[in-house]
């Protein structure tokens, strides 16, 4: 997903869930959810790992380079993760100078016994209010790289405030919170 999509799409969600946009508070959603899979099968040429869920469901996965313990991984072993999202956002009225527009990225690898790590993106971008339909409700705004987009708005009371030609200043945060439990 590019960094334009995350934050627009980040948007939607914010209007979605948060509480009434005042233009001075900003808005701050967070969400989690974790699981766990076991090891099902380890290529170490191509280093791959295939994972089943508790449901029953598996896939394969790559693993990069970054993975520096790769090789202490065992067939039977349980991955415990942590998803997480949060969202942070500023509205600024016209004339207010935008944010910087960055994205970063960076694996931090654990310390335990077993190999585990934290994988985080975050991505920073301001939007201009482009249009503003309260009837539907929905959002039209523009990106720095000058795309239009046009989200509907889940709870209208989170509109009131907000005006044509203010600024919104996305930062958008992912992680990924990965740790290997030895199979009982």
């Amino acid at each position: 997903m590019s960094t334009n999509t995350a934050a627009v799409f980040t948007l939607a969600l914010c209007f979605a869930a948060a509480s009434a946009a005042s233009g001075q508070e900003p808005i701050v959603k967070t969400a989690s959810v974790s699981g766990t899979a076991t090891i099902q099968a380890i290529d170490s040429t191509a280093r791959t790992i295939t994972l089943r869920t508790q449901a029953g469901e598996e896939d394969t996965f790559a693993v990069g380079p970054e993975v520096k313990r790769f090789n202490e991984m065992k067939v039977g072993d349980t991955v415990r993760m942590t998803y997480t999202e949060s969202i942070v956002l500023q509205i600024r009225k016209p004339g207010d100078k935008p944010g910087p527009t960055s994205a970063q990225a960076g694996v931090t690898p654990g310390t335990g016994a077993l190999p585990s790590a934290t994988a985080a993106v975050q991505a920073k971008m301001t939007v201009t209010v482009k249009a503003i339909d309260p009837a539907l409700p929905s959002i039209t705004v523009t990106t720095p790289a000058s795309r239009t987009v046009t989200r509907k708005v889940e709870n209208k009371k989170n509109l009131e405030g907000v005006k044509v030609g203010d600024q919104i200043d996305i930062t958008y945060t992912q992680s990924l919170l990965t740790a290997i439990e030895r199979a009982k």
